[in-house]
């Protein structure tokens, strides 16, 4: 399958790089704007990277002989800054697979650009979703299939505890490693510092479990160093923010039933994922160390191409699609198989 890859920053050129790995998958361009990235050949920046596939500042320089498939766009978190690229992506007929935050589950946290994407990929006959590791896998889309083996469920609590030390450095950024107090606050009024896509998944999986919320309420504060933490991109003195702690809560009657706890700090001592479902059976999954964040979001993003060429034309979410599976396979076989 034949694809263009939509931004070459740290999680593009990750993803460049593992779809070399990949037997099926073939990039035949990169988009973007850096007027210090474009006109170079990407193995600039990805030696592992197929070819001498030029980076251009817009998919038009691209021209139609590209014969491409699917354009991955991992870009921005924000619904509103992603809006055009996925229609140019969609009037050029590419099927649309991006690492946006808010585009996993924007239907009501923005219903009107929510709508605005799906009519665009619905004219144009193009498919469109949004996924990565979280939102669009382990607080949304693993919750809701655990459950299928459940004859009632009641409520869903998932935890997502991350040393953040060995992630990407924007990441540790984002979350507010390394910062004072003060500055910490600041960024957080500001909405620059915060998990994006927590809000998402409460509503995905109140979609996929079929229950109407009456509220969804969040919490942000800094995870604070009580050490000296030196595993990360920079020092961190104790009483400075190593992370940032986030719960959402979606309400039924007064009641919380979806309970999502995300913590991601650099220095962080115990990893790991756990899903809680009370009802009937009870249950609770963990995975002891977690699941790494980049390699997954990687994979997730990857895999999620051979589904999103099989469904329906407009705006999709992983829930809908084909299950999303680890297959190396070429699109041929996948879709034959």
């Amino acid at each position: 399958m034949k694809f263009i890859q939509f931004g070459i920053g740290p999680l593009g050129q990750n993803l460049v790089r593992r779809a070399a790995q990949r037997e099926g998958l073939e990039l035949v361009g990169v988009v973007d704007p850096d007027p210090d990235k474009f006109g170079r050949p990407v193995t600039d920046l990805v030696p592992e990277a197929q070819g001498h596939t030029p980076i251009v500042a817009g998919l038009t320089e691209l021209g139609t002989e590209h014969h491409a498939r699917v354009a991955v766009i991992s870009t921005v978190s924000s619904l509103e800054r992603l809006l055009p690229q996925v229609q140019t992506a969609a009037q050029a007929g590419l099927h649309i697979v991006s690492t946006c935050e808010e585009l996993s589950y924007p239907w009501q946290t923005a219903p009107d650009l929510a709508r605005l994407i799906h009519e665009v990929c619905t004219k144009h006959e193009v498919a469109c979703v949004g996924t990565g590791v979280n939102p669009g896998f382990l607080m949304d889309y693993l919750p809701a299939v655990l459950s299928g083996v459940c004859h009632e469920v009641h409520q869903v609590t998932v935890e997502r505890i991350q040393d953040a030390s060995m992630r990407r450095v924007p990441f540790q950024q984002k979350i507010g490693a390394g910062l004072t107090v003060d500055a910490f606050e600041a960024k957080r009024r500001e909405g620059r510092l915060r998990h994006v896509g927590l809000r998402e998944s409460v509503d995905h999986l109140a979609a996929a479990l079929n229950w109407g919320l009456d509220e969804v309420k969040e919490t942000l504060a800094p995870v604070i160093a009580e050490h000296v933490v030196t595993s990360g991109y920079t020092r961190i003195e104790p009483g400075m923010a190593a992370g940032v702690e986030q719960v959402a809560l979606g309400f039924r009657e007064n009641q919380p039933v979806i309970k999502l706890r995300f913590r991601a700090a650099v220095g962080e001592a115990e990893s790991f994922d756990a899903i809680q479902i009370r009802g009937v059976p009870d249950f609770r999954s963990v995975i002891p160390g977690g699941i790494n964040g980049d390699i997954a979001t990687c994979a997730v993003v990857l895999n999620a191409m051979y589904r999103i060429v099989q469904a329906q034309p407009g705006l999709t979410t992983m829930i809908d699609l084909p299950a999303v599976i680890c297959n190396t396979a070429t699109t041929e076989h996948v879709a034959n198989g």
